[in-house]
């Protein structure tokens, strides 16, 4: 699936095609007055902090806080600082939701309960905000073969979490779900939280006290893409926004882990398509 670099575009998208589709934004689109749309939206903040107004009631916005905007609620940003505000925004049309529910699961459930004081507010604990980027990465980085099922199925996968944490927070009760491996979750996060240091897979096995072809095996099993694949793009992730916020490009080298700047260059411009001097200078205009 491709990553889409505006609200707006997302939203047509998703409407155009009764899919879903996925922005991942850095920087602030202008910012749109009240309004609803034709679909549902869920908007996930990564770092940053801004104000959300819902329904006429105000948010604040904290990196892991996950909102869930269905087709009839009034929203806007109400109130936005001048700090880089890295975010995922996805867009889902109400038919396809419908579509990939059961009799026994609802998908729409968390868009459309309220019980128990539950509005539209999630703040996401450590581990559901790595296994939230997973999903996105993951769907993110389908292609080839088989990519749609992947797309569905992992999506299908997300939306379990979510409305699992909604329904926790209503009744307090924890749902294991999923068949998402303990081990590989431990392991995103250790990746995530050293990122900008050289990480091998020799290192990770003596980390996780496991052998080199097991955690391959495992990562590639739980993820569907490579330990080095992922790194890449999370590193790659972290280099836009530096780059974004206007970090030169020698400086976001070094900060987001890549310890060679010819691989830095040929892997941002092969991920993104453009040079990462050519993404400041259009981020920066």
């Amino acid at each position: 699936m491709k990553e889409l670099n505006s609200c707006k575009e997302a939203m047509k998208s998703s409407i155009d095609n009764k899919y879903f589709s996925i922005a991942h934004l850095y920087k602030d689109e202008k910012a749109m007055e009240m309004h609803i749309h034709d679909c549902y939206e869920v908007y996930f903040s990564i770092s940053g902090g801004k104000q959300f107004l819902i329904d006429n009631k105000a948010y604040s916005i904290e990196p892991g806080d996950l909102f869930l905007i269905n087709q009839y609620d009034s929203h806007y940003l109400s109130q936005i600082d001048k700090e880089l505000h890295e975010r995922i925004v996805i867009m889902i049309h109400p038919e396809f939701m419908r579509q990939i529910s059961s009799s026994e699961t609802d998908l729409d459930y968390c868009f459309h309960s309220k019980d128990n004081g539950f509005t539209h507010k999630l703040s996401l604990t450590q581990e559901q905000q790595s296994r939230f980027l997973f999903f996105i990465n993951k769907i993110l980085s389908s292609n080839g073969y088989g990519h749609d099922l992947i797309e569905k199925a992992t999506f299908t996968e997300l939306f379990v979490m979510i409305n699992s944490a909604v329904k926790e927070s209503q009744t307090g009760e924890k749902t294991k779900t999923g068949t998402y491996n303990d081990q590989v979750d431990s392991i995103l996060s250790y990746i995530n939280k050293n990122i900008q240091n050289p990480i091998s897979i020799s290192l990770l096995s003596k980390e996780f006290y496991i052998s080199e072809s097991y955690i391959c095996r495992i990562f590639k099993a739980t993820t569907g893409t490579t330990i080095n694949k992922y790194m890449t793009a999370r590193r790659i992730s972290i280099a836009k926004a530096l780059l974004a916020e206007g970090y030169g490009v020698s400086e976001v080298c070094e900060k987001c882990g890549f310890s060679d700047y010819s691989n830095f260059l040929k892997a941002f411009t092969r991920s993104v398509g453009i040079s990462p001097k050519k993404y400041s200078q259009n981020c920066n205009k």
